[in-house]
Formats: structure tokens, sequence, C-alpha cells
């Protein structure tokens, strides 16, 4: 079966005319009110890519979306963040509700042209998250997000002066701010949840240096792990950073570090023979790593415990 490509809207005057909208009030930013955006089938099990930022918070959604392989249902109110560029797609599947809310933000890069926030808006991770990371907010934060997003309407509708760019700039960046915080407070909150993740990665380096076949597969990577845990690389190590102060990589190289101390500890196998066996093809490479984290080169580890 033939894929075919995603439709690319580059401009926000074109994604209202695919949502039936009127015009938007300024070419490279709009608020949109989600309840009033008219149901279309036509936009659904398609794949979708936008040359601008979308922020949106939703309530009572009759659809899904998904990112790769992993779909996120939206029947509380969540916010999600898509960056230009990305690929996403909206699958059917749920049933209709009758009480849509919430809101979209769409902000054109050229809005942010020959600004600061020109390039900090790039440094802010969940851009990168996929849907099924998505930010859960409390009702306190979601009165709050709505406040800075009236605000930043009621600019845009207002009359424009030499000032109003600079003030929505400023609200733009309040807002994202306060998004990372929320992040930050529900990487803690959802602990359960987060905690669950932690094992998971923890039982997946277990198994994975516990193979015989390291020397074919070499160290697995940040992504392979991501993959298999089914979240993206920057939020994965993110949590991590928020629960452990380690991320993924350091994870993956501690668990290492445990298995060559296992094998010095405990084995006749030569320093090459343990670092062949854990996937390297240089023991130097080896030695490099293990002095780096235990400031003994192997050998001098080994002769601590002679």
């Amino acid at each position: 079966m033939e894929t075919k490509p995603p439709i690319r809207l580059k401009t926000i005057s074109a994604f209202h005319q695919s949502r039936g909208l009127a015009q938007p009030e300024h070419p490279l930013i709009s608020v949109i009110d989600f309840g009033t955006i008219p149901r279309a089938a036509d936009i659904r099990d398609k794949s979708w890519v936008f040359d601008f930022y979308q922020l949106s918070l939703k309530r009572g959604i009759d659809f899904k979306m998904k990112y790769g392989q992993q779909a996120y249902d939206f029947d509380e109110g969540v916010m999600g963040f898509i960056a230009p560029n990305q690929v996403f797609k909206i699958e059917h599947g749920v049933p209709a509700s009758q009480n849509r809310s919430g809101w979209m933000l769409l902000i054109h890069p050229d809005f942010l042209w020959d600004t600061p926030l020109a390039k900090t808006i790039k440094q802010y991770e969940y851009f990168d998250y996929a849907i099924n990371e998505a930010l859960f907010l409390s009702e306190k934060e979601e009165t709050t997000l709505n406040g800075m997003i009236e605000n930043i309407r009621q600019e845009y509708h207002a009359n424009i002066d030499k000032f109003s760019k600079q003030i929505i700039i400023s609200q733009i960046e309040t807002l994202l701010g306060y998004c990372e915080r929320f992040y930050h407070r529900q990487f803690i909150t959802r602990e359960k949840t987060n905690h669950q993740l932690l094992q998971r990665l923890e039982e997946r380096l277990h198994h994975y240096f516990d193979q015989e076949d390291l020397v074919s597969k070499g160290l697995p990577s940040v992504q392979a792990i991501a993959d298999e845990l089914h979240v993206s690389q920057k939020y994965l190590s993110t949590l991590l950073k928020v629960l452990t102060g380690q991320s993924t990589q350091q994870h993956i190289h501690n668990k290492l570090i445990e298995k060559a101390k296992e094998k010095l500890s405990t084995t006749d196998l030569s320093v090459s023979e343990i670092a062949y066996a854990l996937g390297f093809e240089h023991a130097q490479s080896f030695s490099k790593m293990f002095k780096s984290k235990t400031d003994l080169s192997p050998m001098e580890f080994r002769q601590s415990f002679n």
C-alpha cells in the first residue's frame, strides 16, 4: 500500500481555511477557540506538517492524534505542543463529544524574527515530546494559562501599535515558562507512572547487559532505549534528570560500569576480553570510560580486590 506524503500547511491562514474558519486577524499569530472549529471528517487518517508552532489545550476531543506509532486519547484536558516540521496524524475512532472546549495558539516563526524568543523557543524540550507525553494540568494551572491566552488574544485584537508585538512576545515567553514549570511538576506528581518507567528502564538495561551478543550489538543507544519504552529521547532524559539527577546516557554508562565491575571482580577474563564482551571494539575506549567513572583503571579496580 502506497504511503501518501503528509499534507503541509505553510501559513496560519491555510490552517484557518482547512478548518473552515474565518481568516485570522493577524497573519503570523492566532488564538482559536477550539469549541468553534467545525468538525471535518476529511482531516482524519491523514498525516500533517505545519510550518508554524501550535500550542493547544483541549477538552472533549472526538479523535485521536498519533506521532509515529504512539496514540493518545484526549478525553481529558491536556496540553500538546507541535513545532514546525513535525509529522502528526489525526485518527478517527473516539465517540464525539458535545462539549468540546479549549484553545489553540498558532505562532509562525516569522512573528518571532529578530527577537530573543526566536532562538530560545527551540530550547523548550516539550516541543520534542511525543503526543503520549502530553501535559496534564490541574484546574488552577489551566486557569493560569487560560488567562495568559486571553491576554494574547486581546492584545492582537486591539489596535496594533509599536508596542503590541513586544507585549505579545513577552506574554508568549511567560506562557512557555509556565508550561515548563508544569511539566517539571508533572515529572514529580505523576510518581507512580514515572517510577514504573524508571523500573522498566532498569529492567531493559539489566536484560541488555546480560546478553551474550553485545559484541555484535554494541552499546544500546539512547534512541533505542527510548523506542523500547515508547517515549521520546528528550522526555526520557528530562524525566530521569528530575527523578535521579542523571541523563539516559549516564544510566546506560552506569549499568555498563556495574557489569564491568562484576566481571573484573568475579572472573579471570582479561580487560580486553571484558571490553569485547561488553560491546567495545577497542579495550582502550572501555578503559578510558571505566576510569572516567571510577577514577581507577580496570586493572587498578581488579587489584583492589586482591
